[in-house]
């Protein structure tokens, strides 16, 4: 255990991404939500709320995909859900590039709300959000029953009420998040889940790095999940270069997705204590047989026949754990 932490100094982010690879990124946003909103429809998890924010597609989604969302969802949830029942819910969570995450609606229906629940993305991404809890009562209403006031504060890039949060702000501006979360009154004394889902490697591996710094070393008890690409030097991930690239996306943090071992690297030499990576055929293993079966006896071989094969992309799923001196 480390016995003190330095507050580090951030500079605002010179912008090394142009506005057409930021279209590109805020892209994959409105794809991941449409694959989200597909497996829901058709039975893989309950999310009431997602139909609310994202829009339908007539395309159907291949049953890899669907299950490989259904693994990163109940895996993030549980690894979520650990967290607040450890902390008793006495604990703040920060979602870093949120999209059209539902999770805040979620655990209120479940009474696992923290203290409070933090959401960053784009400021475009964060003012579609807003425009659907303004005008849709099943979003807006759990929110202002949670506030003590008769409204909260809204505006075109921020959302702010006693226990939800949703701010405009590029991850790459460490200055500007960092007074925007405070604004929102981030506490840095309560323990902190921060999580990213396939936003790291989207910033060049300096910015992430410095993200990573500034999580590890702003709040006295954290933990950190990662969910992310690895293995992207095989002629797969090679593929899933240029077709982001075709799409003005560039993945400019692919050289930190190389294994397992490279993304825990990046965690431990940037201020973190300890982490562990798994990959999703391991996640996958370790899902409640109950959940597996409702989707087909062969569901797992077939899924570990796609793996092997390289089909289906393998990715990371990384918790990061820090905790301060007692």
């Amino acid at each position: 255990m480390a016995t003190s932490l330095r507050k580090p100094t951030f500079n605002s982010c010179p912008s090394s991404s142009t506005e057409t690879d930021d279209e590109g990124v805020r892209g994959t946003c409105e794809d991941a939500s449409i694959c989200k909103r597909f497996a829901v429809s058709i039975g893989y998890w309950d999310d009431p709320y997602i139909q609310h924010l994202v829009r339908p597609s007539k395309e159907r989604k291949a049953p890899e995909i669907n299950r490989g969302y259904f693994a990163r969802v109940h895996g993030i949830n549980q690894l979520t859900k650990a967290f607040l029942q450890k902390t008793e819910c006495h604990c703040q969570v920060i979602n870093l590039g949120a999209g059209m995450d539902t999770t805040f609606w979620i655990l209120k229906d479940q009474d696992l709300l923290p203290s409070k629940y933090f959401e960053v993305d784009f400021p475009m991404i964060v003012t579609r959000k807003l425009q659907s809890i303004k005008f849709k009562p099943l979003l807006s209403k759990p929110i202002l029953e949670l506030h003590s006031e008769d409204t909260f504060q809204i505006d075109g890039h921020m959302l702010d009420s006693k226990r939800y949060a949703i701010i405009g702000a590029d991850l790459r501006d460490l200055s500007e998040l960092e007074e925007k979360l405070k604004k929102c009154n981030m506490n840095t004394q309560l323990p902190t889940l921060l999580i990213t889902e396939c936003v790291l490697v989207y910033m060049t591996p300096e910015q992430s790095a410095n993200l990573i710094k500034w999580a590890a070393n702003s709040f006295g008890t954290a933990m950190f999940i990662n969910y992310e690409q690895v293995n992207m030097d095989d002629r797969f991930g090679q593929i899933m270069i240029e077709h982001l690239r075709r799409r003005q996306c560039d993945l400019a943090g692919v050289e930190t997705c190389k294994s397992l071992e490279s993304q825990k690297e990046r965690l431990l030499s940037n201020g973190w204590e300890t982490a562990s990576a798994m990959n999703m055929m391991e996640l996958y293993s370790k899902l409640p047989r109950t959940e597996v079966s409702r989707f087909g006896g062969d569901h797992l071989l077939t899924f570990s026949r796609l793996m092997l094969s390289q089909k289906l992309q393998p990715l990371t799923f990384l918790k990061l754990i820090y905790k301060s001196p007692e």
